[in-house]
């Protein structure tokens, strides 16, 4: 067996040919993993810098959030992709601060709890999720090619706002938001993407993201928009503090408020894990999903140790997979490896930081239209045939694009149901588990002619026909004509001539 394809330590020969099990040299693995490093940093750091904002936070002391976050998110993704027994998924997935539970803590903080509430009410909703993941890793069945190509391509769709505002600066309170210019960086790096995909060797080719990222980061330091100054300011190297914000406390209410984003985490962590598992080509039965998500509710309660939050999968790397066609786990734990050293030394988390904004906004076009096009990909293996599928396709995703498209939407509904539907990724998931379990698994009642919402019936041209037609042969207003435009005559099936 060559060394490229080795087999990992403690695996047998048939979990060896998996996809995500192929070996990549050292620097390979690496450069690939900090590829996923850059795709994800935005993300990862904005909860951070959110919560501490809201929580009146000095300078340094947010950056010793930003800090913690990179060190518990390139654990949690070792821990993912390595695994251990009953934990990790073993797929190419990059966990990170969760965006889903920024609302809830901003709740929690404000309502006067503090961070420390907060540290102690996702130690406990995590351990709640934690006992709860076997029971989802059994809905697996509900999960058909329909749903799942649904929710890939809400996930993608969802992003796409996300890469837009990358792309226009970031803060909509900068004076340069929206400029030309930003927008210009943007376009320049998704131009630079396009032609080393298309002219580069096949390493290049893979590695296109990485480099156009870089190239777009260099001409913007040219043109006096990428600040470095920040770089050499704090220490070169620290250690995490446990508990540098005080020991947590354990508020009833901040704790019921967090199982519920538990649950929405667990619900977007499971369609991560289908979705990557999909674009990998590879094997995603229950005990797997079961392991990737005590992976998930494990790092988010050990999390608040380190003084971060809720982690899971990030969607935008399910991308970056789909985009470079490299599915070797071993690039995305060498990834979690640079997101560790980003913690321990935040000197290398500042030069990261540094990279504009627009540039990932480039990026993130191609990112995350590539999720998308991977869910289409897979609805378009659905049967939609005398069924009800169509309907369910069309109404789960416009249902999921609701609050992506009007953030004000359910603005007057109850913060819990605000909390779940104001993912869409996990209101398209929902819709579609729904609509499924009604019309395919509970099949009663459903119309033998489902007229508008059913496929209509495949056409089919006996092949004897075909044989009669000649090169250039046309179909117009109902005759059948030459290529010099002469009618054709038609015979009717009794032999007598028609037109």
């Amino acid at each position: 067996m060559s060394r490229n394809h080795a087999p990992a330590p403690g695996h047998n020969s048939a979990e060896a040919v998996r996809p995500e099990d192929q070996r990549l040299p050292i620097g390979t693995a690496f450069a690939y993993g900090f590829q996923h490093v850059l795709t994800m940093y935005g993300g990862i750091i904005a909860p951070p810098l959110i919560i501490g904002s809201a929580a009146g936070l000095s300078g340094p002391d947010i950056a010793l959030l930003i800090t913690s976050c990179l060190f518990v998110g390139g654990l949690a993704t070792l821990l993912q992709t390595l695994g251990i027994k009953w934990f990790g998924s073993q797929l190419p997935l990059v966990q990170g601060t969760s965006f889903a539970s920024v609302a809830t803590m901003l709740a929690i903080v404000s309502g006067g709890g503090g961070l420390p509430a907060v540290f102690g009410a996702v130690i406990a909703a995590s351990l709640i999720g934690l006992a709860v993941a076997p029971f989802f890793a059994k809905i697996i069945h509900f999960f058909p090619p329909v749903v799942t190509g649904v929710v890939i391509t809400t996930i993608g769709l969802s992003l796409t706002p996300v890469a837009a505002n990358w792309a226009l600066g970031g803060n909509a309170k900068a004076p340069d938001y929206g400029s030309p210019a930003n927008i210009g960086l943007a376009a320049l790096t998704l131009v630079v993407i396009m032609l080393l995909s298309k002219l580069g060797n096949a390493v290049i080719s893979r590695l296109s993201i990485l480099l156009a990222i870089v190239i777009g980061t260099v001409v913007a330091a040219f043109l006096g928009t990428a600040d470095f100054s920040k770089v050499g300011t704090g220490p070169i190297f620290e250690l995490p503090r446990p508990f540098a914000f005080g020991m947590p406390t354990f508020e009833p209410a901040a704790i019921i408020s967090m199982v519920i984003v538990i649950l929405v985490i667990l619900t977007e962590t499971t369609a991560d894990i289908l979705a990557v598992g999909e674009i990998a080509g590879t094997k995603v039965d229950s005990k797997r999903i079961a392991n990737g998500l005590r992976a998930d509710m494990l790092s988010s309660a050990i999390a608040p140790v380190f003084n971060t939050f809720t982690q899971s999968a990030f969607a935008q790397n399910v991308g970056l997979v789909a985009v470079t066609g490299i599915k070797s786990r071993y690039a995305v734990a060498a990834g979690g490896g640079v997101l560790t050293l980003l913690g321990l030394l935040p000197v290398l988390g500042r030069v990261v930081a540094a990279v504009p904004t627009p540039v990932l906004g480039g990026a993130g076009v191609v990112l995350f239209g590539t999720v998308a096009a991977s869910g289409i990909r897979t609805l378009a293996r659905v049967d939609y045939k005398d069924n009800m599928n169509l309907i369910i396709v069309a109404t789960s995703i416009a249902f999921g694009l609701i609050p992506v498209i009007n953030k004000d939407f359910y603005g007057h509904f109850p913060t819990w149901f605000q909390i779940i539907f104001d993912s869409g990724i996990s209101s398209a998931a929902i819709m579609a588990i729904l609509l499924n379990l009604v019309f395919n698994v509970v099949k009663r009642g459903n119309p033998h002619d489902p007229s508008v919402f059913a496929a209509a019936p495949t056409r089919v041209i006996p092949i004897q026909v075909l044989e009669c037609l000649e090169e250039g042969d046309r179909c117009e207003n109902g005759k059948i004509l030459d290529k010099d435009g002469k009618e054709i005559t038609v015979q009717e099936p009794n032999g007598a001539h028609g037109h």
